[in-house]
Protein backbone atom coordinates (compact mmCIF):
# COMPACT_ATOMS: atom_id res chain seq x y z
CA UNK A 1 0.00 0.00 0.00
CA UNK A 2 2.58 2.33 1.48
CA UNK A 3 5.21 1.11 -0.93
CA UNK A 4 2.80 1.89 -4.04
CA UNK A 5 1.97 5.60 -2.53
CA UNK A 6 6.41 5.88 -2.14
CA UNK A 7 6.80 4.80 -6.00
CA UNK A 8 4.15 7.46 -7.24
CA UNK A 9 5.95 10.38 -5.42
CA UNK A 10 9.66 8.91 -6.34
CA UNK A 11 8.57 10.46 -9.40
CA UNK A 12 8.76 13.66 -8.70
CA UNK A 13 10.99 13.44 -4.86
CA UNK A 14 13.83 11.17 -5.65
CA UNK A 15 13.52 10.60 -1.79
CA UNK A 16 10.86 7.96 -1.57
CA UNK A 17 13.67 5.53 -3.19
CA UNK A 18 14.74 4.29 -0.36
CA UNK A 19 11.32 2.92 0.14
CA UNK A 20 12.24 0.40 -2.36
CA UNK A 21 14.15 -1.59 -0.56
CA UNK A 22 13.08 -4.64 1.40
CA UNK A 23 15.53 -4.51 4.28
CA UNK A 24 14.14 -0.97 5.37
CA UNK A 25 10.76 -2.03 4.54
CA UNK A 26 11.24 -5.33 6.35
CA UNK A 27 12.59 -3.01 9.70
CA UNK A 28 9.34 -0.62 9.40
CA UNK A 29 6.97 -3.46 9.08
CA UNK A 30 8.51 -4.69 12.61
CA UNK A 31 8.00 -1.67 14.31
CA UNK A 32 4.89 -1.19 12.84
CA UNK A 33 3.36 -4.21 14.16
CA UNK A 34 5.25 -3.93 17.37
CA UNK A 35 3.25 -0.87 17.75
CA UNK A 36 -0.27 -1.94 17.16
CA UNK A 37 0.35 -5.11 19.09
CA UNK A 38 1.52 -2.61 22.19
CA UNK A 39 -1.06 0.01 22.12
CA UNK A 40 -3.92 -1.95 21.15
CA UNK A 41 -3.08 -5.00 23.45
CA UNK A 42 -4.75 -3.55 26.67
CA UNK A 43 -8.20 -2.77 24.81
CA UNK A 44 -8.24 -6.05 23.48
CA UNK A 45 -7.12 -7.76 27.09
CA UNK A 46 -10.25 -5.54 28.21
CA UNK A 47 -13.02 -6.58 25.81
CA UNK A 48 -12.18 -10.47 25.75
CA UNK A 49 -12.17 -10.01 29.96
CA UNK A 50 -15.37 -7.43 28.88
CA UNK A 51 -17.40 -10.50 27.18
CA UNK A 52 -15.59 -13.40 29.27
CA UNK A 53 -13.59 -15.04 27.10
CA UNK A 54 -11.66 -17.01 29.57
CA UNK A 55 -9.00 -20.07 29.33
CA UNK A 56 -10.30 -23.12 30.45
CA UNK A 57 -7.65 -25.44 32.55
CA UNK A 58 -7.64 -29.13 32.33
CA UNK A 59 -7.71 -30.93 35.49
CA UNK A 60 -5.23 -33.59 35.60
CA UNK A 61 -2.55 -30.98 34.49
CA UNK A 62 -0.41 -29.52 36.92
CA UNK A 63 -2.06 -28.11 40.19
CA UNK A 64 -0.28 -24.72 39.46
CA UNK A 65 -1.96 -24.23 36.52
CA UNK A 66 -5.52 -23.56 38.04
CA UNK A 67 -4.88 -20.46 39.33
CA UNK A 68 -4.82 -19.85 35.06
CA UNK A 69 -8.67 -20.81 34.41
CA UNK A 70 -10.32 -17.65 33.43
CA UNK A 71 -7.21 -15.64 32.21
CA UNK A 72 -8.66 -13.89 28.54
CA UNK A 73 -7.67 -15.94 25.87
CA UNK A 74 -7.90 -15.89 21.41
CA UNK A 75 -5.46 -13.36 22.05
CA UNK A 76 -4.16 -14.71 18.68
CA UNK A 77 -6.66 -12.50 17.33
CA UNK A 78 -4.56 -9.44 18.20
CA UNK A 79 -1.35 -11.07 16.37
CA UNK A 80 -3.20 -11.33 12.80
CA UNK A 81 -4.85 -8.56 13.09
CA UNK A 82 -1.09 -6.88 13.89
CA UNK A 83 0.36 -8.66 10.89
CA UNK A 84 -2.33 -8.60 8.32
CA UNK A 85 -2.25 -4.79 8.61
CA UNK A 86 1.23 -4.24 8.55
CA UNK A 87 1.97 -6.31 5.47
CA UNK A 88 -0.56 -4.86 3.70
CA UNK A 89 1.13 -1.50 4.68
CA UNK A 90 4.57 -2.21 3.90
CA UNK A 91 4.44 -5.15 1.32
CA UNK A 92 4.40 -5.60 -2.32
CA UNK A 93 0.71 -6.12 -3.26
CA UNK A 94 1.73 -7.66 -6.44
CA UNK A 95 3.97 -10.33 -5.15
CA UNK A 96 2.05 -13.62 -5.11
CA UNK A 97 4.18 -15.61 -1.96
CA UNK A 98 3.18 -12.43 0.08
CA UNK A 99 -0.55 -13.20 -0.26
CA UNK A 100 0.14 -17.10 -0.09
CA UNK A 101 1.19 -16.99 3.05
CA UNK A 102 -0.56 -13.87 4.41
CA UNK A 103 -3.98 -15.95 3.05
CA UNK A 104 -2.81 -19.29 4.71
CA UNK A 105 -1.96 -17.27 7.84
CA UNK A 106 -5.94 -15.86 8.15
CA UNK A 107 -7.37 -19.29 6.94
CA UNK A 108 -5.71 -20.97 9.79
CA UNK A 109 -6.62 -18.66 11.73
CA UNK A 110 -10.26 -19.16 11.00
CA UNK A 111 -9.71 -22.24 11.88
CA UNK A 112 -8.07 -22.14 15.35
CA UNK A 113 -11.27 -18.52 16.05
CA UNK A 114 -14.11 -21.37 15.55
CA UNK A 115 -12.26 -23.90 17.41
CA UNK A 116 -11.58 -21.17 20.73
CA UNK A 117 -15.31 -19.47 20.31
CA UNK A 118 -16.77 -22.78 20.79
CA UNK A 119 -14.61 -23.68 23.83
CA UNK A 120 -15.07 -20.19 25.66
CA UNK A 121 -18.53 -19.34 24.33
CA UNK A 122 -20.25 -22.07 23.58
CA UNK A 123 -18.91 -23.66 26.92
CA UNK A 124 -17.60 -26.93 25.07
CA UNK A 125 -14.39 -28.43 25.83
CA UNK A 126 -13.80 -30.34 23.06
CA UNK A 127 -14.31 -27.00 20.21
CA UNK A 128 -13.98 -28.15 16.67
CA UNK A 129 -13.97 -31.88 16.19
CA UNK A 130 -10.60 -33.22 15.19
CA UNK A 131 -11.62 -34.39 12.35
CA UNK A 132 -13.44 -31.20 11.26
CA UNK A 133 -10.23 -28.90 12.81
CA UNK A 134 -8.01 -31.43 9.77
CA UNK A 135 -10.04 -31.20 7.70
CA UNK A 136 -10.25 -27.25 7.34
CA UNK A 137 -6.73 -27.70 7.74
CA UNK A 138 -6.04 -29.99 4.88
CA UNK A 139 -8.33 -28.00 2.33
CA UNK A 140 -6.33 -24.93 2.84
CA UNK A 141 -2.81 -26.23 3.04
CA UNK A 142 -3.40 -28.36 -0.33
CA UNK A 143 -5.15 -24.79 -2.02
CA UNK A 144 -1.38 -23.20 -1.19
CA UNK A 145 0.45 -26.10 -2.24
CA UNK A 146 -1.70 -26.82 -5.46
CA UNK A 147 -0.78 -23.07 -6.07
CA UNK A 148 2.53 -23.19 -5.26
CA UNK A 149 3.25 -26.08 -7.41
CA UNK A 150 2.00 -23.89 -10.51
CA UNK A 151 5.06 -22.07 -10.02
CA UNK A 152 7.05 -24.85 -10.35
CA UNK A 153 6.52 -24.79 -13.88
CA UNK A 154 9.02 -21.31 -14.08
CA UNK A 155 11.16 -22.07 -10.78
CA UNK A 156 12.30 -25.76 -11.06
CA UNK A 157 13.69 -25.18 -7.37
CA UNK A 158 10.28 -25.05 -5.69
CA UNK A 159 10.48 -29.08 -6.81
CA UNK A 160 13.59 -30.12 -5.66
CA UNK A 161 14.16 -31.19 -1.80
CA UNK A 162 17.30 -28.74 -0.42
CA UNK A 163 19.27 -30.80 1.70
CA UNK A 164 21.30 -28.47 3.85
CA UNK A 165 24.89 -28.48 4.75
CA UNK A 166 25.48 -30.05 1.23
CA UNK A 167 25.73 -27.57 -1.23
CA UNK A 168 24.40 -29.81 -4.28
CA UNK A 169 22.28 -32.15 -2.72
CA UNK A 170 18.76 -31.50 -3.53
CA UNK A 171 16.06 -34.63 -4.28
CA UNK A 172 13.78 -34.20 -6.90
CA UNK A 173 10.26 -34.31 -5.81
CA UNK A 174 7.55 -33.88 -8.98
CA UNK A 175 4.63 -32.00 -8.67
CA UNK A 176 2.97 -34.75 -6.29
CA UNK A 177 5.64 -35.23 -4.07
CA UNK A 178 6.03 -30.99 -3.42
CA UNK A 179 2.03 -31.11 -2.80
CA UNK A 180 2.29 -34.04 -0.16
CA UNK A 181 5.78 -32.37 1.33
CA UNK A 182 4.35 -29.16 1.30
CA UNK A 183 0.68 -30.30 2.99
CA UNK A 184 2.88 -32.21 5.91
CA UNK A 185 4.85 -29.01 6.61
CA UNK A 186 1.29 -26.65 6.57
CA UNK A 187 -0.26 -28.46 8.72
CA UNK A 188 2.68 -29.87 10.85
CA UNK A 189 3.96 -26.97 11.68
CA UNK A 190 0.70 -25.58 12.51
CA UNK A 191 -0.26 -28.68 15.08
CA UNK A 192 3.18 -28.45 16.42
CA UNK A 193 3.15 -24.65 17.67
CA UNK A 194 -0.28 -25.41 18.57
CA UNK A 195 0.99 -28.03 21.07
CA UNK A 196 3.69 -26.05 22.83
CA UNK A 197 1.68 -23.36 23.28
CA UNK A 198 1.16 -24.12 27.02
CA UNK A 199 2.77 -22.11 29.02
CA UNK A 200 3.03 -18.28 29.53
CA UNK A 201 5.11 -17.05 26.64
CA UNK A 202 6.47 -20.69 25.34
CA UNK A 203 5.16 -20.87 21.90
CA UNK A 204 5.36 -16.94 21.01
CA UNK A 205 9.17 -16.75 21.31
CA UNK A 206 10.12 -19.51 19.71
CA UNK A 207 7.85 -18.59 16.88
CA UNK A 208 9.58 -14.96 16.79
CA UNK A 209 13.15 -16.52 16.77
CA UNK A 210 12.23 -19.17 13.78
CA UNK A 211 10.12 -16.58 11.89
CA UNK A 212 12.92 -13.96 11.68
CA UNK A 213 15.18 -17.07 11.37
CA UNK A 214 13.20 -17.95 8.01
CA UNK A 215 12.80 -13.88 7.18
CA UNK A 216 16.85 -13.93 6.54
CA UNK A 217 16.38 -16.99 4.36
CA UNK A 218 14.13 -15.61 2.49
CA UNK A 219 15.92 -11.97 1.90
CA UNK A 220 18.75 -14.64 0.60
CA UNK A 221 16.61 -16.92 -1.83
CA UNK A 222 15.09 -13.84 -3.41
CA UNK A 223 18.56 -11.82 -3.78
CA UNK A 224 20.20 -13.13 -6.83
CA UNK A 225 23.68 -12.24 -6.31
CA UNK A 226 24.07 -13.73 -2.17
CA UNK A 227 21.71 -17.17 -3.37
CA UNK A 228 24.52 -18.10 -6.26
CA UNK A 229 27.47 -17.08 -3.57
CA UNK A 230 25.82 -18.70 -0.84
CA UNK A 231 24.30 -22.18 -2.98
CA UNK A 232 20.79 -21.81 -2.35
CA UNK A 233 18.03 -21.57 -5.01
CA UNK A 234 17.01 -18.54 -6.14
CA UNK A 235 13.28 -17.60 -5.65
CA UNK A 236 12.49 -14.70 -7.25
CA UNK A 237 10.16 -12.44 -5.29
CA UNK A 238 10.64 -14.94 -2.41
CA UNK A 239 12.86 -11.44 -0.52
CA UNK A 240 9.59 -10.06 0.07
CA UNK A 241 8.37 -12.44 2.45
CA UNK A 242 10.92 -10.60 5.04
CA UNK A 243 8.27 -7.81 5.47
CA UNK A 244 5.79 -10.52 6.71
CA UNK A 245 8.52 -12.50 8.68
CA UNK A 246 9.09 -8.08 10.24
CA UNK A 247 5.79 -8.11 11.02
CA UNK A 248 5.71 -11.76 12.50
CA UNK A 249 8.83 -10.59 15.20
CA UNK A 250 6.76 -7.57 15.78
CA UNK A 251 3.68 -8.75 16.66
CA UNK A 252 4.71 -11.51 18.14
CA UNK A 253 7.19 -9.45 20.55
CA UNK A 254 4.22 -7.46 21.10
CA UNK A 255 2.42 -10.10 22.30
CA UNK A 256 4.69 -11.57 24.45
CA UNK A 257 4.34 -8.08 26.32
CA UNK A 258 1.25 -9.01 27.42
CA UNK A 259 1.87 -12.80 27.61
CA UNK A 260 4.48 -13.34 30.03
CA UNK A 261 4.63 -14.92 33.28
CA UNK A 262 2.22 -13.92 34.68
CA UNK A 263 0.04 -13.80 31.51
CA UNK A 264 -2.38 -11.55 30.94
CA UNK A 265 -3.88 -12.97 28.07
CA UNK A 266 -3.75 -16.14 26.09
CA UNK A 267 -2.98 -16.68 21.89
CA UNK A 268 -5.92 -19.50 21.84
CA UNK A 269 -5.68 -21.59 18.58
CA UNK A 270 -6.90 -18.43 17.12
CA UNK A 271 -3.04 -17.38 17.01
CA UNK A 272 -1.23 -20.99 17.60
CA UNK A 273 -2.70 -22.85 14.03
CA UNK A 274 -2.19 -19.50 12.20
CA UNK A 275 1.57 -18.66 13.59
CA UNK A 276 2.49 -22.30 12.54
CA UNK A 277 0.97 -22.77 9.20
CA UNK A 278 2.84 -19.38 8.70
CA UNK A 279 6.01 -20.67 9.22
CA UNK A 280 5.33 -23.83 7.22
CA UNK A 281 4.23 -21.82 4.13
CA UNK A 282 7.54 -19.02 3.95
CA UNK A 283 9.79 -22.58 4.90
CA UNK A 284 8.37 -23.91 1.70
CA UNK A 285 8.64 -21.10 -0.62
CA UNK A 286 12.30 -20.66 0.43
CA UNK A 287 13.10 -24.53 0.20
CA UNK A 288 14.44 -25.23 3.92
CA UNK A 289 12.05 -26.93 5.11
CA UNK A 290 14.64 -29.56 6.95
CA UNK A 291 16.33 -26.17 8.48
CA UNK A 292 12.45 -25.17 9.49
CA UNK A 293 12.76 -28.75 11.36
CA UNK A 294 16.09 -28.16 12.92
CA UNK A 295 15.53 -24.13 14.17
CA UNK A 296 11.77 -25.67 15.02
CA UNK A 297 13.21 -28.46 17.12
CA UNK A 298 11.51 -27.31 20.03
CA UNK A 299 7.97 -27.80 18.29
CA UNK A 300 9.46 -31.21 16.68
CA UNK A 301 10.15 -32.14 20.33
CA UNK A 302 6.67 -31.02 21.95
CA UNK A 303 4.65 -32.76 18.85
CA UNK A 304 6.85 -36.00 19.14
CA UNK A 305 6.71 -36.54 22.94
CA UNK A 306 2.52 -36.33 22.72
CA UNK A 307 2.88 -38.97 19.73
CA UNK A 308 5.26 -41.14 21.83
CA UNK A 309 3.17 -40.43 24.63
CA UNK A 310 0.15 -41.85 23.04
CA UNK A 311 1.81 -44.64 21.12
CA UNK A 312 3.23 -46.31 24.39
CA UNK A 313 0.34 -45.43 26.47
CA UNK A 314 -1.87 -47.90 24.06
CA UNK A 315 0.84 -50.39 23.47
CA UNK A 316 1.80 -50.70 27.31
CA UNK A 317 -1.84 -51.19 28.37
CA UNK A 318 -1.82 -47.62 30.08
CA UNK A 319 2.04 -47.05 30.94
CA UNK A 320 3.43 -43.79 30.83
CA UNK A 321 7.38 -42.61 29.44
CA UNK A 322 6.40 -38.98 30.35
CA UNK A 323 4.58 -37.72 33.28
CA UNK A 324 2.38 -35.58 31.12
CA UNK A 325 2.92 -35.24 27.26
CA UNK A 326 3.53 -32.30 25.86
CA UNK A 327 6.70 -32.43 27.30
CA UNK A 328 6.77 -28.79 29.17
CA UNK A 329 4.11 -30.29 31.66
CA UNK A 330 7.04 -33.20 31.95
CA UNK A 331 9.41 -31.01 33.17
CA UNK A 332 6.67 -29.04 35.27
CA UNK A 333 5.90 -31.98 37.24
CA UNK A 334 9.93 -32.77 37.60
CA UNK A 335 9.92 -29.76 39.60
CA UNK A 336 10.74 -27.31 37.24
CA UNK A 337 9.06 -23.72 37.61
CA UNK A 338 6.91 -22.80 34.62
CA UNK A 339 9.28 -19.70 34.21
CA UNK A 340 12.36 -22.10 34.19
CA UNK A 341 10.79 -24.41 31.19
CA UNK A 342 9.46 -21.34 29.21
CA UNK A 343 13.29 -19.29 29.17
CA UNK A 344 15.25 -22.67 29.13
CA UNK A 345 13.00 -23.79 25.87
CA UNK A 346 13.74 -19.87 24.78
CA UNK A 347 17.36 -20.41 25.08
CA UNK A 348 17.44 -23.93 22.84
CA UNK A 349 15.42 -22.14 19.86
CA UNK A 350 17.91 -19.81 19.95
CA UNK A 351 20.91 -22.15 19.38
CA UNK A 352 19.14 -23.97 16.63
CA UNK A 353 17.67 -21.13 15.22
CA UNK A 354 21.64 -19.61 14.85
CA UNK A 355 22.14 -23.20 14.00
CA UNK A 356 20.05 -22.92 10.90
CA UNK A 357 21.16 -19.95 10.49
CA UNK A 358 24.67 -21.30 9.97
CA UNK A 359 23.75 -23.37 7.15
CA UNK A 360 23.50 -20.24 5.06
CA UNK A 361 27.68 -20.33 4.99
CA UNK A 362 28.31 -24.26 5.23
CA UNK A 363 27.74 -25.74 2.54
Amino acid sequence: MLLELAQWLAKDMRVFNVFNYITLRAVLSCLTALAISLILGPLVIRKLTAYKIGQSVRDDGPKSHLTKAGTPTMGGALILLSIAFTTLLWGDLQNRFLWVVLLVTVAFGGIGWVDDYRKVVHRNPKGLSAKSKLFWQSLFALAAAGYLALNANTMPALNELIVPFFKHVAYPLGTFGFILLTYFVIVGTSNAVNLTDGLDGLAIMPTVLVGSGLGVFAYVAGHSVFSKYLGIPYIPGAGELIVFCGALAGAGLGFLWFNTYPAEVFMGDVGALALGAALGTIAVIVRQEIVLFIMGGVFVAETLSVMIQVIYFKASGGKRIFRMAPLHHHYELEGWKESQVVVRFWIITMMLVLFGLSTLKLR
